[in-house]
């Protein structure tokens, strides 16, 4: 038990830093690239699922989701509390953005890896949907 509280410690002191480093250097610019990502369609509801689905892969529990306002809210809990909310908006173009912003026990999550990933699940959900693959 002792170590598992160790490592944990040792793993959450090496997320703080690398965040601070990247808060130092970074701007809210590179945030808000690193937390979009814009996808060829319009269809808004379909996207919505795909972030719901794409969430709960990653083990969160949906909290709110708001198909008119195209927001969703979801948590997840496992020895620490991550929060993460995910807004759809149409751009110009035939083209939706997907903006994610997550907290780390409600310290904002700039880590660019954290978002490639959920990224990175996201276009794959998108594929499916897109292509109606069930």
């Amino acid at each position: 038990m002792r170590i598992l509280f160790a490592v944990s410690l040792l793993l959450l002191a090496g997320c703080a830093a690398q965040t601070a480093a990247i808060t130092a250097g970074g701007s809210q610019v590179e945030l808000r690239q690193m937390q979009t990502r814009e996808y060829d369609t319009l269809d808004r509801r379909g996207t919505l699922r795909s972030v719901v689905a794409t969430l709960q892969d990653l083990g969160f529990v949906i909290d709110k989701a708001d198909f008119d306002l195209a927001t969703i809210s979801a948590t997840k809990l496992q020895d620490y509390e991550i929060r993460m909310t995910v807004i759809v908006r149409e751009r110009e173009g035939n083209r939706l953005s997907v903006r994610a912003n997550a907290r780390f026990n409600e310290q904002p999550i700039e880590d660019p890896q954290s978002y490639q990933d959920f990224f990175a699940a996201l276009d794959k959900a998108m594929f499916l949907t897109l292509h109606k693959v069930d």
